[in-house]
């Protein structure tokens, strides 16, 4: 069979081409799957806007994908020929300090499959054993997809120490935010605000049990939260949109002591924050980068029917629509949250 295929690059902001790209080769331990659903991520719309602090284009863009297994290398022993599976899409050294430490999402020369040439929005995709999800029976593809962004939602909760439950607010209720709330309430994080500017997304997320949902143009939210935590602020609070405001809002909405967990992608290099409020709250602030170890919850999470992700999937398209599906998820009068590409369409 050939080893070209057509995979979609976007090659200037706002522009997807259809490049023929050559898969890496099948190592011994890698497996060949043909792609069947790929989801847009929140980093792949920076990408397409051409503002991805670390991916320069052009570049291939999709890493939340899943499909069924056609070829296995000579050494793979977990997986066999005709397995639906998700792909964890990292790469990692396995060598260096936090990698032999188990730490693979700090890895010192972590990647991932886009940034190294091989973008999801193709036919076929090709993944180390060792980064390959079997899907649980009843799972579909779509679901699948979704494992990637999931995992992202559980490694940051778990960071957050929901089992100490007390209140949370997550700024942006895009897929992430509401994943996040969803993994908060499955954890018994407690009571949450979700705050956003789409009336749409705050209703989605009412829907999925948050207990406030704050609109933060019409409102002072801030306000709100204190009105709502008898003057203490929250526990927890969760950055998910990458602006300036949410994160300093994050940082104000919080009790003393309380923790604000970053996973927004920034755009721009530098931002401000009100350092004085460490000192004066005691607050912390911690960053989460991906996942790691966090697809095996997710899995498990989904398959116990504890996460709703098709209610997130708004829209579907085939992979000749993926320009149309960029600019949707850039419309602000869409309502798209999540967009899932249908690769057999």
């Amino acid at each position: 069979m050939s080893n070209r295929y057509p995979m979609a690059i976007v090659v200037e902001p706002g522009k997807i081409e259809f490049q023929e790209r050559e898969l890496p080769a099948l190592g011994d331990t890698d497996v060949r799957l043909k792609v069947k659903v790929v989801t847009l991520c929140g980093s792949d719309l920076h990408i397409f806007k051409g503002k991805h602090p670390t991916a320069a284009l052009p570049v291939p863009v999709g890493h939340e994908l899943a499909g069924v297994i056609e070829a296995t290398g000579s050494r793979v022993t977990r997986l066999k020929v005709g397995d639906r599976v998700a792909v964890e899409p990292v790469i990692t050294c396995g060598e260096c300090y936090f990698c032999q430490r188990g730490q693979y999402h700090l890895c010192t020369n972590i990647s991932f499959q886009y940034r190294r040439g091989q973008g999801a929005l193709t036919s076929h995709f090709i993944a180390a054993e060792k980064w390959v999800h079997k899907l649980p029976p009843g799972l579909s593809f779509v679901e699948g997809a979704m494992l990637e962004p999931l995992s992202v939602a559980v490694h940051a909760v778990k960071k957050s120490r929901p089992e100490l439950a007390g209140t949370n607010a997550i700024f942006g209720a895009g897929a992430i935010g509401l994943l996040l709330l969803q993994v908060i309430r499955r954890f018994g994080g407690g009571d949450t605000f979700v705050i956003d500017v789409d009336d749409y997304r705050l209703e989605t997320a009412r829907q999925l049990g948050a207990k406030h949902v704050l609109h933060n143009r019409n409102i002072d939210v801030l306000q709100a939260i204190f009105e709502n935590t008898a003057g203490l602020g929250v526990d927890r609070a969760y950055e998910a949109v990458g602006v300036n405001l949410t994160l300093v809002q994050a940082l104000k909405a919080l009790k003393k002591g309380g923790l604000a967990i970053l996973l927004g992608l920034f755009e721009q290099a530098e931002i401000n924050i009100p350092a004085n409020l460490f000192v004066q709250k005691e607050i912390s602030l911690a960053g989460s980068q991906g996942y790691c170890w966090d697809f095996q919850t997710a899995i498990q999470l989904v398959a116990q029917g504890q996460i709703d992700l098709k209610r997130l999937v708004t829209h579907e398209a085939p992979l000749r629509e993926v320009q149309q599906a960029f600019e949707t998820l850039l419309d602000p009068h869409s309502r798209a949250i999540k967009v899932a590409i249908r690769m057999d369409d």
